[in-house]
């Protein structure tokens, strides 16, 4: 999937993939382990936007990471 010449733009996006997926696995650890004052529900409620922003920059990231490879002249 990711044959030929790494780019910066590949290598940018590779970063900020890692970063989003280790964001939505605190996310989800967060909610594993919850013993906390307060219902999951309503902390369900204010982290949407981080989990939905999360997936966003997961696929931005895995699409960057294939438009960032230079395919040989060959092929």
């Amino acid at each position: 999937m990711f044959e030929g010449e790494k780019t910066i733009v590949f290598w940018i996006r590779l970063i900020l993939l890692g970063l989003a997926s280790v964001g939505l696995f605190g996310i989800l650890w967060m909610f594993a382990v919850w013993d906390g004052y307060g219902d999951r529900s309503n902390m369900i409620k204010y982290y949407v936007p981080f989990i939905v922003g999360g997936f966003v920059f997961v696929f931005i990231g895995f699409y960057m990471m294939k438009s960032g490879v230079e395919k040989p002249a060959g092929t």
